[in-house]
């Protein structure tokens, strides 16, 4: 079995999609272990040698800390801290989030800041390793001391408490640890609450937005080159000249895509009827290349996240300091997952408006793209289902960060949304994928009136690919289970 170390080394997200999408297990570095051993020795030390007040520590928490805790009640407080947070509602999250959520937990807390245990560590280590997935819920954070309900429902197995699925089963943890002989965990001073402070839940879900984001953009410029194809346009808006004297990055990497994936094709390059197309078709370059500069930029925010230290108080023993600041607050989390929703919303708004054109009867191609229309309705309805989706993403790109509501007595008296920003990530994301499943159904259908043997060496193998699994529709049909397995087709087909 390969093993991963986790070395308090630097992570990049694409190592990160690598880690969570492979079989290898984790295992602490020697380097963690010297870090995380040396916190807690001198957290203990601290506490056994003064009688300061330290928040978390020794004292209540959020409004409750000025109220001083005795040294025989700081296991119980971690305790009931765990128990007490664990307030989430709504829809589970699913597992290969959770998954995300337990690596960056165990990231986060092997750093040495965080005053842990080896042993509460090493017991988030055989949950990802053993594929054991504590129950979480997705509504409860306010994106602020971290995101406190979703972290105590991930923490709550570790004290024997709570429901985890493994193997497909839900099952009490209690009853999971009677059967494997395994003991719950007794937390020791300020382990609940490093637990419980952090932005995993936040992390998690925008480490997972920016895999999709990637892929999805990728898909979009060759679904794109297809619709470009079947709609008989100009390949000179993708010039390299044009773009370049924009400056913008994004548009001039679409532009060099585009042209790369369409330099062969004899329908691109062939003589046009049409002067100039909509903005659709003729503003690719600049409205894809938009959310590309800002899936760059998002990508940036959550590699710093996910190196970061973000619960709280945070321990820094060669200083003999323990500080009590904000760094679980989620606002450039926030921030940019509402600007991701925006700019992959963007994405499908623009492949929502190619899809209507491909059906409008216009360019040589028939109505709805059906050989009979009025008897057919061909893709009449396939169009208002992705009109419904995109209005939707627009409903959902109302943004979350710019919202805070005044908690805990009023001493967390703002609040970033931050897993509200996620949440409605996680939905948009998925809709885009349904959106482009559809133009590239509408795009295929519209190519089957062309001559396919025209098109592009890369959109001729990507449509034949297609085609294999969806086929042309020469008449109206059960029109449902063919959007849904084009969706699920573009999720899984390697490009």
């Amino acid at each position: 079995m390969a093993f991963f170390i986790i070395n308090n080394q630097e992570f990049s997200i694409s190592a990160l999609i690598q880690l969570v999408n492979s079989n290898q297990q984790l295992e602490l570095g020697e380097n963690a272990k010297v870090a995380i051993v040396k916190c807690r020795e001198y957290l203990e030390n601290k506490i056994q040698a003064e009688n300061a007040t330290i928040y978390g520590i020794n004292t209540g928490f959020g409004a409750l800390c000025d109220t001083s805790i005795s040294q025989n009640d700081l296991v119980a407080l971690q305790k009931n801290l765990v128990l007490s947070h664990a307030c989430g509602m709504g829809d589970r999250v699913p597992n290969h989030l959770v998954k995300r959520m337990l690596l960056l937990k165990i990231i986060g807390l092997s750093k040495g800041y965080s005053g842990v245990q080896i042993s509460t560590i090493e017991r988030l280590i055989y949950f990802y390793n053993n594929s054991i997935y504590p129950v979480v819920y997705q509504l409860g954070s306010l994106g602020a001391s971290g995101d406190l309900a979703p972290l105590a429902h991930l923490s709550l197995p570790l004290i024997g408490e709570g429901e985890i699925e493994v193997d497909g089963i839900l099952q009490e943890t209690a009853t999971y640890y009677q059967k494997m002989g395994i003991s719950p965990l007794s937390l020791r001073s300020k382990e609940g609450l490093a637990l419980l402070n952090g932005t995993q839940f936040m992390s998690a879900y925008a480490f997972f937005a920016i895999e999709e984001a990637e892929k999805l953009f990728h898909k979009s410029l060759l679904i794109a080159s297809i619709s470009l194809e079947a709609f008989d346009t100009r390949l000179n808006p993708f010039q390299e000249n044009i773009n370049a004297i924009r400056r913008q990055v994004g548009q001039i990497a679409v532009a060099d895509e585009i042209r790369s994936i369409l330099c062969d094709s004899e329908l691109m390059n062939g003589p046009k009827q049409a002067v100039q197309d909509p903005y659709s078709f003729r503003c690719i370059p600049q409205v894809h290349g938009a959310s590309l500069d800002t899936i760059h930029f998002v990508k940036d925010v959550v590699e710093r996240e996910i190196n970061a230290v973000t619960d709280n108080p945070t321990i820094f023993s060669e200083e003999d300091d323990v500080v009590s600041a904000g760094n679980f607050h989620g606002q450039p989390l926030a921030l940019a997952m509402d600007y991701l929703c925006i700019a992959l919303a963007e994405l499908g708004s623009i492949s929502e408006r190619r899809t209507y054109k491909l059906i409008s009867g216009t360019r040589d191609l028939p109505a709805f793209l059906t050989d009979n229309p009025g008897l057919n309705s061909g893709f009449m309805i396939a169009h208002y289902t992705c009109a419904s989706i995109v209005s939707q993403n627009k409903q959902l790109c109302y943004p979350a960060s710019v919202d805070t509501i005044d908690s805990s007595n009023g001493q967390e008296d703002h609040v970033s949304m931050g897993a509200n920003a996620a949440t409605k990530l996680y939905r948009v994301v998925d809709n885009i994928w349904r959106i482009l499943g559809i133009e590239m159904m509408t795009s295929c259908q519209a190519m089957d009136y062309r001559d396919t043997g025209k098109m592009s060496k890369e959109t001729y193998s990507f449509y034949k690919a297609y085609r294999k699994d969806i086929p042309f529709l020469g008449s109206d049909t059960y029109m449902s289970p063919w959007l849904r397995k084009s969706e699920e087709w573009l999720k899984h087909q390697k490009s």
